[in-house]
């Protein structure tokens, strides 16, 4: 079996938690916080045999071979350093890191002790996305022109650090990779040029956003992300004959084509937990000795982190 420490008690955990559980090959044996009486509660809760009072323990423990790191947004980077200079392979929350310069440092490191590193991202191994990457290469509804994304948050206030633009907080940064790896995932392309606006309430993160991308073959992605409006979240992919939406991208287990014709396919997946699917991945990965994921790649992970680092910049300045 394939051993995860976690390091964060964050909401997330008890779902990833499930998704390993229901995986073939992992299971989850220790977890860690900034105080022992946090990974204590949590990992009593979820019946996780260890709980540890410290990152670097854990990092350390001789019973985890991988380590999922889900900890505030600026903490990415040191988190995932100190676990991979402790010699553990990586699976590591998007935001991937606040810069295109810790990213890098970190595959680097990672290639040089022979560790497997990759960027959470389960919204690329779900059974619906391949579904819908097989409409479009098969042409169902012709030549893509336009793919666009929708994300809205209303009620984000859970999350103490969002509203605090040092910590990483930011409804781009947020939720942004995932439209946006999503989108090139689908095309199997790169954008070739992009822009954004974001819009700051006074000494705050963004609470609004909106990116344009282009992409080879003249196809123009947009997105449109908001903590300030209720809004349905889906993904629509427009081509020539016609139009998929995927409603919840991250996450689904449905999606409709709609045809020129007014017909509607319906697609569906059978699922219980939507982490199972990228953790089974991971495994494989790790058994095979693979140092990259061939999904979530180093090159595509990269590409984001860019992406939004210079969307950033240039609403700062």
């Amino acid at each position: 079996m394939i051993r995860y420490g976690i390091l964060s008690t964050a909401q997330v955990v008890p779902r990833f938690v499930k998704g390993v559980e229901e995986s073939q090959k992992g299971i989850v044996t220790a977890i860690a916080s900034r105080g022992i009486e946090k990974a204590q509660k949590m990992a009593q809760k979820l019946a996780i045999p260890r709980a540890f009072g410290s990152y670097e323990e854990l990092c350390q423990s001789t019973e985890v071979d991988i380590v999922y790191i889900a900890v505030y947004n600026k903490g990415h980077y040191d988190a995932a350093k100190l676990a991979l200079m402790n010699h553990k392979h990586v699976l590591l929350e998007k935001p991937f890191t606040m810069t295109l310069a810790q990213a890098e440092e970190l595959f680097l490191l990672a290639q040089e002790r022979g560790l497997f590193l990759m960027e959470a991202q389960k919204s690329l191994f779900l059974p619906i996305t391949k579904q819908v990457q097989q409409a479009i290469n098969t042409g169902k509804i012709g030549t893509i022109h336009w793919l666009d994304a929708v994300m809205a948050y209303p009620n984000i206030d859970h999350i103490s650090w969002f509203r605090d633009l040092s910590a990483g907080g930011g409804v781009f940064r947020g939720a942004g990779t995932y439209p946006l790896e999503y989108m090139q995932y689908l095309l199997a392309a790169l954008p070739e040029e992009y822009q954004g606006m974001l819009v700051f309430p006074d000494g705050q993160s963004d609470a609004q956003a909106q990116i344009t991308l282009r992409f080879p073959k003249e196809i123009v992605g947009t997105l449109f992300l908001t903590v300030e409006l209720d809004l349905k979240k889906q993904l629509i992919i427009y081509g020539e004959k016609g139009k998929i939406i995927v409603p919840d991208f991250w996450k689904t287990a449905t999606a409709e084509i709609h045809y020129a014709d007014s017909q509607i396919e319906e697609l569906s997946s059978t699922q219980k937990s939507e982490f199972v699917f990228e953790i089974d991945h991971v495994n494989d990965c790790l058994e095979r000795g693979l140092l990259e994921s061939p999904i979530v790649t180093k090159e595509l992970t990269l590409k984001t982190v860019a992406i939004t680092e210079a969307i950033y910049e240039n609403n700062q300045k």
